[in-house]
């Protein structure tokens, strides 16, 4: 038996049609972007008949406010296979517009998007961007993939290393707000995740500051070797100290530049893995809750098979909570290697240290120069000081990683 909604919703002549906080929609298209099916939500917040929209290309419902700038940053990732979250203008048949915070996801040969009624303070200012977007594209005629480079230009001067890490960020934040104007408690995870990024965040900038400290003091040896050529024969102590303090410096160098300066390091994927689980996370969130209400609906959705659709949607759901565990795996991972090599650096600056210990000895008995060598042991004393604290803050912030993600 089949239910058909005969309901008659009130809507607006005129503005933004009803589309509330509470719900969420989907829509499934081809690999071309043509409609293969969608639920009841999507097709009354849009007020197309099914038969004009199953089989329709997905672009029937997009609004000319759009810059197509963003559609050509969202083209681009999904056909290498990536899903994206991107803010979205959309237009219903009777001349009505909604927003949507938008999820696309590979399936079935196509794509799927889910959508939920964006309301935080960074959809204001993304829309107030789209509009210069917009503005360039038309009175410059500026090109789609330019005007996509524009958008990542401008996430960059506001913090964004990416357009997924903003993208991870914008659903965070939609969602958290969504959570607080429903009266909901907040997504535990997505809670975690958040605070997951900023220990991630936190731990770049200390990794950056590391690198910086540790820079300035590969002076040091060669400041060393100057002054033992002035105030001792070849071969004397200070000098083999030098050499000593230069060996371990490289070595430490090396180590540094494996571990912590390269582009695939575990100091390096941190914040890439945990931005990607908070994507993730909220995504699977979203799926969700568009399978519940499928499982819910009663109402015809043309000539679509619901129980297959239900199928499909129940499957993404299940892979994309399996990713967000895997991501969770990844991350901890990640944590417990950044700790083991803070713990190895440290064994590292023992022998520093005692080398150290030694030139000081060594100054304390000479009388000439002795000043000037105590003079760069107090600075080499701060500087393995700084980054001792460096790497006990590190520590500390990637054991926290690791508590958040238990």
């Amino acid at each position: 038996m089949s239910f058909v909604d005969r309901r008659v919703e009130t809507r607006p002549s005129s503005g933004e049609a009803p589309f509330g906080l509470h719900e969420v929609f989907f829509s499934r298209t081809d690999g071309r972007g043509v409609i293969q099916a969608g639920n009841y939500v999507f097709r009354r917040v849009g007020a197309y008949p099914w038969e004009e929209l199953i089989g329709a290309p997905h672009k029937v419902i997009r609004h000319p406010d759009m810059p197509k700038g963003v559609f050509s940053l969202f083209w681009d990732t999904i056909q290498r296979g990536d899903p994206i979250g991107a803010y979205v203008k959309n237009k219903s048949k009777d001349g009505l517009y909604y927003w949507v915070f938008a999820v696309v996801v590979p399936c079935e040969d196509g794509y799927l998007s889910a959508r939920i009624k964006p309301s935080s303070k960074l959809f204001g200012e993304v829309r107030a961007f789209y509009a210069q977007m917009l503005k360039r594209e038309k009175d410059q005629g500026v090109k789609p993939e330019d005007s996509a480079q524009y958008l990542l230009d401008w996430l960059g001067s506001h913090g964004y290393e990416s357009y997924h890490q903003f993208a991870a960020h914008a659903l965070s934040q939609e969602l958290i707000t969504r959570d607080t104007g429903l009266g909901n408690q907040p997504h535990a995870r997505i809670r975690e995740l958040t605070g997951m990024l900023r220990n991630a965040e936190t731990l770049v900038e200390e990794t950056e500051g590391l690198i910086a400290d540790f820079d300035a003091m590969h002076t040091i040896p060669h400041n060393l070797r100057v002054l033992a050529s002035r105030i001792e024969p070849s071969g004397g102590p200070v000098t083999v100290l030098s050499q000593n303090y230069g060996s371990m410096s490289r070595e430490m160098s090396d180590w540094f530049a494996a571990h912590v300066m390269g582009k695939n390091s575990n100091f390096a994927k941190i914040k890439s893995s945990v931005n990607n689980s908070l994507f993730v996370e909220g995504m699977a969130r979203i799926l969700i809750e568009c399978d519940n209400q499928l499982q819910k609906e009663r109402r015809e959705l043309g000539n679509v098979d619901m129980e297959a659709e239900r199928k499909i949607l129940g499957d993404l759901v299940k892979d994309q909570v399996k990713r967000s565990q895997d991501g969770m795996k990844e991350v901890d991972q990640e944590a417990e290697r950044i700790t083991s090599a803070c713990q190895i650096m440290h064994r590292h600056f023992l022998g520093l240290s005692s080398t150290r210990v030694l030139l000081k000895i060594e100054s304390a008995r000479l009388t000439d120069s002795g000043e000037t060598l105590a003079d760069i042991i107090d600075q080499l004393g701060g500087f393995q000081e700084r980054i001792s604290r460096r790497l006990d803050r590190i520590g500390k912030l990637s054991e926290e990683i690791r508590l958040l993600e238990q």
